[in-house]
């Protein structure tokens, strides 16, 4: 087969330059060509050689700046790029004549959110060097990516197991350590205990040691504390395992992270419904939990609101997070403005029924079937969309708040997108807010109170067994706050 090297070069439609993206590139085949310095044939296991290319389903893609050398053959060509879901993707088919040197692209917004504040991030990412993770959140319009250090283990030379801490190093804590006009990557940390659970720390103002443990003597609370002291963000990245929902009712958890939606009853979405019913108000964040070539940085995402009287910084990123003016997705685009403005996690109003201006809107390139208003966990609205047609729907109402209780926006359907381990199906979800009648306090589920405290008396009874003081009375000092919310 005759090759000939050709120079490609994406532009960004808007200002004409190159821009970071994700191609790939087929013959009439099926053949997969890289380009130079990327691989046809890669790694994709955990902690890998991670960055540069990533395997989508039986895709395999590779990263680049915006212009890259390939060789290829002449003839029939599939060109595939990507940049996102606020970009419309290049899927095309052209003939590459012999004896031609390059090929150009221009890639296109059909949204820039931005421009209204909002702000995507990946809350979790692992073992991509700084540069990767720079390039990928550029490629995958990722306006803020964390990358999280971790304790994990290789092979050395003589086969034996070593622990690792790949990224230490690189910590930056509350400033970016890589940066470009349109992303940032912040390292931190990936706090583990096997037992007790999982804490990523955000913006720290230094790192939270140790980074694991294996005895009973340090809590997870600890970690809260130290990330804490100066407006640190501590998520709760684990929600099946047993200390965090301790910390999340005693307050001294800020947000709870969601990687994945399935549309199961297995979905980490109805674990936290369960935390809405019982009071406990906790923003809604999204991570790809990336720490492989099989996964796509920024496949669930958090945007963040920072107000536009605002310069765009990691810390007013964070500060948006934890105000709760947040959406998680895979892919549609939401909006949900009360009385006309973007909410908080909290709004108060007076003794007496009130009426508040609702407005949700979703836009999507991948179709959806309905998006709906929830009040605390059942709609008050919603709009049914045509099958493969449901790109774009609005609600607009009034709603009158005669209790206490909880609203957010909700998106789903039934497409499919190619994920690891499972594909998920087309979503996105508000953060909620909680509305709080002075006359009327919300008045928390009894069975979502009883579920949560089994879950705690499970804690309770191992850290009995392993006769940690320390343990035993973060336990029980979350169930009395708990059994609290129903007096």
């Amino acid at each position: 087969m005759t090759f000939q090297q050709i120079h490609i070069r994406v532009n960004d439609a808007a200002t004409g330059q190159p821009t970071p993206v994700r191609l790939r590139i087929t013959d009439a085949a099926g053949t997969y060509f890289a380009p130079y310095g990327r691989l046809t044939e890669f790694a994709t296991g955990v902690n890998q050689d991670v960055g540069g290319n990533v395997l989508i389903g039986a895709k395999k893609w590779a990263y680049i700046d915006g212009t890259c050398e390939i060789l290829l053959p002449p003839g029939s060509l599939h060109i595939e790029i990507a940049k996102g879901p606020e970009f419309k993707p290049i899927d095309e088919d052209i003939q590459l004549r012999l004896g031609k040197m390059s090929l150009r692209f221009t890639i296109e917004r059909w949204s820039d959110v931005r421009k209204q504040g909002w702000y995507s991030g990946d809350t979790r990412v692992h073992y991509l060097s700084p540069d990767a993770a720079l390039l990928e959140g550029q490629a995958e319009d990722v306006a803020v990516v964390n990358l999280l250090a971790k304790v994990t283990t290789i092979e050395d030379a003589s086969g034996e197991t070593q622990r690792a801490i790949p990224n230490i190093l690189s910590f930056s804590g509350q400033a970016f350590a890589r940066h470009a006009a349109d992303c940032g990557v912040a390292v931190n940390t990936h706090n583990v205990h096997r037992e007790l659970g999982s804490l990523g720390l955000l913006h720290c103002h230094r790192i939270v040691f140790p980074l694991s443990f294996d005895n009973a003597d340090w809590a997870l609370d600890d970690w809260c504390g130290q990330c804490h002291r100066k407006k640190g963000l501590v998520v709760w990245t684990d929600p099946k395992n047993g200390e965090p929902l301790a910390d999340l009712i005693l307050g001294n958890v800020d947000a709870f992270e969601l990687t994945s939606f399935e549309d199961s009853q297995f979905d980490e979405l109805l674990d936290y419904y369960i935390l809405l019913d019982a009071g406990l108000i906790v923003p809604l964040i999204g991570a790809s939990g990336k720490a492989s070539n099989y996964q796509v940085l920024g496949a669930m995402r958090t945007y963040a609101h920072v107000p536009t009287d605002q310069e765009f910084t990691y810390s007013n990123w964070i500060e948006a997070v934890r105000a709760g003016r947040t959406f998680v997705t895979n892919g549609p685009l939401l909006q949900f403005t009360i009385d006309g403005d973007v909410p908080s996690n909290r709004r108060q109003v007076s003794s007496g029924t009130q009426t508040l201006r609702l407005r949700a809107e979703a836009r999507s390139l991948v179709p959806f079937d309905q998006l709906e208003v929830l009040w605390s966990g059942r709609p008050i609205e919603a709009v049914q969309m045509s099958s493969n047609e449901g790109r774009h729907a609005i609600i607009e109402r009034e709603f009158n708040v005669e209790e206490s209780g909880w609203l957010a926006v909700y998106c789903k359907g039934k497409t499919l997108l190619p994920s690891w381990p499972a594909p998920q199906h087309v979503f996105a979800h508000t953060s909620p807010v909680f509305v709080q009648r002075a006359d009327r306090p919300y008045q928390a589920r009894p069975d979502a109170i009883q579920e949560l405290r089994a879950k705690l008396d499970e804690m309770l009874a191992w850290a009995q067994r392993m006769q940690s003081k320390r343990l035993m009375h973060i336990f029980e000092a979350a169930r009395t706050e708990l059994a609290k919310r129903l007096s």
